[in-house]
């Protein structure tokens, strides 16, 4: 699932009501209860600040809340526009001065709905890659090979000592193509040593 990196927000207006929507990164629902809170009180004066979360790796913790408009009219349409989106980790929250022109229990889903969407246009997502990071010692021209014909890997660290020592990483799939593009170039390695997987986050390319 993807996920953004930074606020977005984005303002419509809907038969002279105001819709500012605001989109967040969160990683645990106490962000959520301050990042609410702090809203609440920037927009007291508010009709309504309704909301819409989606927390965890496979969207385990999801709510949302209509804040006092019809059932349904405001959180879920939120909901549904987080969802086609395929984002997690993320918090929605609309504003809504009233205008003074009710617009409907239709009117409400789709000016709900249409904000989210709008303000997701807007964003950057990122998805989550598995990376390994190693330690390989090899030769002067092992090395001079590897960075050359290994792009796949990105090095972090270099000591050059009688050999040099690589502190690198790379995707954990490839991983095991590592050892096999080393015996293809005749590379020789004194050590390939696995220090552990850890995570990242990068920009996400639609194909």
């Amino acid at each position: 699932m993807l996920r953004i990196q930074k606020t977005y927000e984005n303002t419509i207006v809907i038969h002279k009501s105001v819709f500012i929507t605001r989109l967040f990164r969160v990683n645990d629902t106490d962000e959520v209860e301050i990042i609410l809170d702090d809203i609440r009180k920037k927009h007291w004066d508010a009709t309504h600040n309704c909301y819409a979360y989606i927390i965890g790796d496979n969207a385990e913790i999801q709510k949302c809340s209509d804040d006092g408009e019809p059932q349904k009219t405001a959180g879920a349409p939120m909901m549904d526009a987080l969802k086609k989106n395929n984002v997690t980790n993320i918090l929605a929250i609309v504003t809504r001065y009233f205008g003074g022109q009710l617009l409907g229990a239709g009117g409400l889903v789709r000016a709900y709905s249409s904000s989210v969407s709008e303000c997701l246009k807007e964003a950057l997502f990122y998805e989550p890659r598995l990376q390994t990071k190693f330690q390989l010692t090899t030769s002067y021209s092992g090395y001079n090979t590897i960075i050359k014909a290994f792009p796949y890997i990105t090095i972090e660290n270099t000591s050059f000592t009688a050999e040099v020592i690589i502190e690198a990483s790379c995707d954990v799939d490839k991983f095991n193509k590592l050892s096999e593009d080393l015996y293809k170039y005749k590379i020789s390695a004194s050590t390939l040593n696995k220090l552990g997987d850890f995570q990242i986050e990068v920009p996400y390319k639609e194909e």
